[in-house]
């Protein structure tokens, strides 16, 4: 096997606390840079842009998603101070909010030459390498994409939701990982379009509150391992 050289360089921020939508056009915003700089001699070893941000509380729904999987009404929505958006990623339905690390990696996979399948393991590697650092064992559920808790058992329970877009070979939404999330707002929902699986947190699993700026950087760290990239 040959040795992977570590070109490829990233921008990265954490724009915090984040309405949704805002985040959405600021994620097309920075498509249509890492699109053009495709073409940029001067940018050879540009591989795109990674974003970290908590949203307040919203559900959102990929293209392929069911409607029905939001078991509440609009009035009900105001009621628990949430928000609702029919997003272009693929997917189905998933909550984001305060505690929970959204992740936004807009790379070009042309640059890191890989498939849109071997994307989504990566970005579910990381997460796995992150969990393993505090002693939670991820793994992948056949048929379903993000990480998992004791798969294979009537106990699986999701920790972290993937849904991506690619356009013009470049990925744009992202993923979720639930660290002192309030769970409670996924009872109204069929998380993913799953009525049969629970959902989970770092906080639940270590019965004890997490240091989400750890987990960030943490994150960070194993996204930039697992792709080959640094942070220029």
């Amino acid at each position: 096997m040959h040795e992977i050289v570590m070109t490829s360089q990233i921008e990265y921020s954490d724009i915090g606390l984040c309405e949704y939508k805002m985040a959405w056009d600021l994620q097309e915003e920075k498509l249509t840079k890492v699109v053009e700089s495709k073409g940029n001699s001067d940018l050879a070893g540009f591989a795109g842009i990674l974003i970290f941000c908590e949203h307040p509380n919203v559900f959102t729904i990929g293209k392929s998603g069911q409607t029905n999987n939001l078991l509440i009404d609009d009035e009900f929505l105001k009621k628990i101070n949430a928000s609702y958006y029919k997003s272009n990623r693929g997917g189905d339905i998933t909550y984001h909010g305060p505690g929970q690390i959204v992740g936004y990696p807009i790379f070009n996979l042309e640059k890191l030459k890989m498939g849109v399948k071997a994307y989504v393991h990566n970005i579910e590697e990381a997460i796995i390498l992150t969990l393993a650092d505090y002693q939670i064992t991820g793994a992948r559920l056949e048929g379903a994409t993000g990480v998992w808790l004791d798969t294979g058992t009537r106990n699986a329970r999701k920790i972290c939701a993937i849904g991506v877009r690619v356009s013009k070979s470049v990925t744009m939404h992202g993923f979720a990982l639930n660290i002192n999330t309030d769970l409670n707002y996924f009872s109204y929902i069929n998380p993913c379009g799953f009525s049969d699986k629970g959902v989970t947190s770092m906080e639940k699993e270590l019965k004890m509150k997490v240091d989400i700026e750890m987990v960030k950087a943490n994150v960070k760290e194993k996204i930039c391992k697992v792709f080959s990239l640094k942070i220029r």
